[in-house]
């Protein structure tokens, strides 16, 4: 324990010959335990607390008191005005007796803890010293770590709320509106969560939003997806391995299921998963235990699974390419995430939403969006979804000027094509571009282009005749999500 200012404490006590045995019991500790205030009544102490809350660090207090507040009525009263302070009760009531319950009735009330007087006869002291000043110290100490528990928990929640807000679902159809309930009530379970739709409807939006508004929102989200990492891979980057198990494993390594643990983990494309990998993914599921590569011990986590999907997992069962009991592990809580164009009536406020965020970044000034342009959008497929929605409006802000007509929508969809090159248009301006900064461009533009065409990371990957693991480094490396 560490103190760098004296206790302050307000007495609550009515009886004068027993105030003057606590101070002299205190009385060798007045360089570091102060008694500020002396009330002899509940709502003096209510009054002055309020007038005063943070003057105060402890509260001793009599149990048996003058007025009609007293004893566990008043010690939840002073909690509802200040839920930190520290209660320690003396009282009579309990001398020569062991009474458990009354001591778990203050306790139940908030006091944190209470000592019994001594005998009237005793005119020196009240209590032992020593053990009164402890329970002082110890209340000093409790009230300290959970007011810095509080302040790590706002600052907290202030980093939750930006990125919540940075990371908004946009939109009130009753696709949307129907979701929204739906996250908002697997948020409060603690069930695993199976999330389905197509590429780029916000899979990994909605498990962000799940996480951070459930009860493991101070722990650690881990996103993974299983597309990405090669299959000779996935089982020690999910379940990580001990030093010596293979040949280069030179260290252990946790797994990302040991980095979750008491927080979430996504696993997104969970249909990449291979057969050995699901059976090891069941057991973490059923029994809460890892098989680590390497480890004859189980591990045991505590993890909430978010997994994802873009197929249709009941068919991948029927064809024998996912395991049924990992199926409805999976599948308690079932949120679907609609396409695009099962939304139609949020094109315009996710349109709003993208034009506003990205003039932001790109530091150019906000254009108007034209009804003709609007109704483009509308009218649209959107085989890529809010993503392809998203790098659509990227683009148009690149060339538009003021306004975003008809025309810029057209060109930016691919209705226009420049010569015979097809896929995403590029418009320069007059600025000559270093070939690095157009390689990057073009990189940037025509993964967002094939990520748009293809249905999963990893068909895109395919697409491209690159790995899996590349592609998703590439993406990283370009600031594609």
């Amino acid at each position: 324990m560490q103190f760098d200012k004296a206790i302050n404490l307000l007495l609550i006590e009515d009886e004068s010959y027993d105030v003057n045995r606590i101070k002299r019991t205190l009385e060798p500790f007045n360089d570091r335990v102060i008694i500020k205030r002396i009330v002899a009544d509940g709502q003096s102490a209510l009054k002055l607390l309020s007038e005063n809350e943070e003057d105060y660090d402890v509260i001793i207090m009599d149990y048996q008191i003058v007025g009609p507040l007293t004893g566990e009525k008043l010690i939840r009263k002073i909690k509802t005005i200040d839920p930190f302070i520290q209660i320690i009760v003396i009282t009579k009531m309990t001398i020569n007796v062991t009474d458990f319950e009354f001591a778990n009735r203050l306790i139940q009330a908030g006091a944190m803890w209470f000592c019994t007087k001594y005998p009237a006869d005793i005119k020196e002291f009240i209590y032992q010293p020593t053990d009164l000043l402890l329970s002082i110290l110890n209340a000093y100490e409790n009230r300290r770590l959970k007011l810095e528990k509080s302040k790590s928990n706002t600052q907290l929640n202030q980093s939750i709320n930006k990125i919540l807000s940075s990371k908004k679902i946009i939109g009130k159809s009753p696709a949307v509106t129907r979701m929204i309930k739906q996250i908002e009530k697997a948020a409060q379970q603690d069930a695993t969560v199976l999330i389905s739709g197509a590429s780029g409807t916000g899979k990994e939006l909605v498990a962000t939003h799940i996480h951070f508004l459930s009860k493991r929102k101070y722990e650690n989200l881990v996103t993974v997806n299983a597309g990405s990492i090669p299959q000779d891979l996935i089982e020690s980057e999910l379940f990580g391995f001990e030093k010596g198990s293979f040949t280069g494993a030179v260290n252990p390594k946790k797994g990302l299921f040991e980095v979750a643990n008491n927080g979430t983990i996504f696993l997104d494309e969970i249909d990449e998963l291979s057969m050995s990998s699901q059976v090891k993914l069941l057991r973490v599921l059923q029994e809460g235990e890892l098989d680590k590569i390497g480890r004859v011990e189980k591990v045991k986590v505590d993890v909430r699974v978010i997994a994802a999907t873009n197929i249709d997992l009941e068919k991948a069962v029927e064809m024998k390419k996912f395991r049924e009991d990992l199926y409805y592990r999976l599948n308690v809580v079932y949120i679907y995430t609609p396409n695009l164009r099962e939304r139609i009536e949020d094109i315009p406020l996710l349109t709003e939403y993208f034009i506003n965020k990205f003039s932001n970044q790109m530091s150019v000034v906000t254009p108007i969006i034209r009804s003709d342009a609007l109704e483009v959008l509308q009218s649209y497929e959107w085989p890529g979804n809010i993503r392809q929605l998203q790098n659509v409006i990227q683009r148009v802000l690149i060339s538009c000027e003021g306004e975003i007509k008809k025309d810029d929508i057209l060109s930016a969809l691919g209705s226009k094509k420049i010569g015979t090159v097809t896929g995403p248009e590029f418009w320069f301006g007059e600025k000559i571009l270093t070939w690095k900064e157009m390689e990057s461009i073009f990189r940037w533009r025509y993964i967002n282009y094939v990520k748009g065409k293809t249905k999963s990371e990893s068909e895109a990957a395919r697409s491209l005749g690159i790995a899996p693991s590349n592609f998703y480094r590439m993406c990283n490396k370009l600031g594609i999500k």
